[in-house]
């Protein structure tokens, strides 16, 4: 009955479903050496996790003073504050560049709409030249 509650367990462990006091079960039966062939591969982990517990950092770690943080950030300010002014300048540039590109064309389209009508009138012009050379030549 034991390893069917364990194995239960062990499934609500890994899908993090377990209480702490049911951990503290898994943790001692896993500690304890007398593990199931199949629930092996857990054994290492809760081995591991009870080992690493008890693990301290000794070292002593350096800070740099904030001095050199608040001079960096002012240096980074500036920095971006130029670059922002910059792109600036250049998106303008682009931005005019593009509404010049665009005007142009609206001219090219309104001058060629304007060209093929002007077409069209001497076209009927040179119809009505046609007529009258015709009318003149039955009246004489």
């Amino acid at each position: 009955m034991e390893l069917a509650n364990i194995e239960r367990l062990v499934e609500k462990y890994l899908n993090a479903e377990t209480s702490l006091q049911e951990e503290a079960t898994l943790k001692n039966y896993f500690t304890e050496g007398n593990v199931a062939p199949h629930l092996q591969e857990y054994e290492y982990m809760f081995n591991y996790f009870a080992v690493s517990k008890d693990e301290t950092f000794t070292k002593t770690i350096q800070l740099e003073p904030k001095k050199s943080k608040r001079r960096n950030l002012k240096w980074l300010s500036v920095v971006a504050s130029v670059v922002l002014l910059f792109s600036v300048f250049i998106g303008n540039n682009q931005y005019k560049k593009h509404q010049a590109e665009k005007q142009f064309a609206q001219v090219s389209n309104a001058l060629k709409m304007l060209s093929n009508n002007l077409q069209k009138g001497e076209q009927a012009v040179a119809t009505l030249y046609t007529y009258e050379n015709t009318v003149n030549k039955i009246l004489k």
